[in-house]
């Protein structure tokens, strides 16, 4: 049996913005705590994202025991609750409704004046049960202002297969896992059913159909062109001609993660 270790976990608070890379972290029922509870909308309730708004990847984030702050280049601080107390509003991602809280009129500013578009925060209370697709739910999962899952997670020897095909290798970042595995072989978790790290076990669910946001450089905010997507298209493109890379996890419980323990394969 191979030697499998948690090499990295990244909590991303607001949706397409910068992640934040932790030793150790808990897991509630959304997922992992605070990961993508912030969204920012449109006027019509729809998400934003870096696939047309790269500049959200300059945005960074830092928990602190009572608030979230953010930080962008030429723009002073902006300090957030953890539990906003504005009025509820329907939000969109993709095709789903859910409910999010509004923050603060001042936080519309400040995203307002970085992006250049008119745009609102929301936060998603801890009572908003947006579910899973039931076609891969087994338990009533829920996720939080994800693309749909609560987890996503890549090997380390996946990206270290793509970079070798690259002409200038890329970072993790740009594929914004949850969760990094060290130890197995290239695309090895593209079989795994179930896994258990610590007290928690997870199932894959579907492998992750990448976009246009990898080629977004999350230090620049800027696209690179087409790469990695172009090369990975050549040997990850799946029967529905979407291109795969790192699978999506569904949760049992809570509990708490922390780099370096086992990862077990279960089935």
């Amino acid at each position: 049996m191979p030697d499998l270790r948690l090499s990295a976990i990244n909590v991303y608070p607001l949706k397409s913005a910068g992640g934040l890379a932790q030793t150790s972290w808990d897991v509630d029922t959304f997922g992992l705590r605070y990961d993508r509870r912030w969204m920012l909308v449109d006027d019509g309730g729809a998400f934003l994202s870096q696939r047309e708004h790269p500049r959200l990847a300059l945005i960074r984030p830092e928990l602190e025991p009572d608030r979230l702050v953010l930080r962008a280049p030429g723009a002073a601080d902006l300090e957030l609750p953890l539990r906003p107390s504005g009025s509820d509003l329907t939000v969109t991602v993709w095709a789903g409704e859910t409910r999010g809280r509004l923050v603060s009129a001042g936080a519309d500013r400040w995203f307002t004046a970085f992006l250049g578009i008119a745009c609102r925060l929301v936060h998603m209370p801890e009572d908003v049960v947006r579910p899973v697709r039931p076609d891969y739910a087994h338990d009533g999962e829920r996720t939080s202002f994800t693309d749909g899952f609560p987890f996503l997670l890549i090997s380390d020897a996946s990206l270290e297969d793509l970079n070798r095909r690259l002409a200038a290798p890329v970072p993790m970042n740009r594929f914004r896992p949850n969760l990094v595995v060290a130890g197995a072989e290239p695309f090895a978790e593209d079989g795994w059913r179930r896994i258990r790290m610590g007290q928690l076990t997870f199932r894959v669910s579907k492998p992750c159909p990448r976009c246009v946001m990898t080629t977004v450089d999350q230090a620049s905010g800027i696209s690179s062109g087409t790469e990695p997507l172009r090369t990975l298209a050549g040997f990850r493109r799946n029967a529905e001609g979407q291109v795969d890379f790192g699978q999506n996890l569904l949760h049992a419980g809570t509990g708490r993660l922390e780099v370096g323990m086992t990862v077990e394969l279960l089935d």
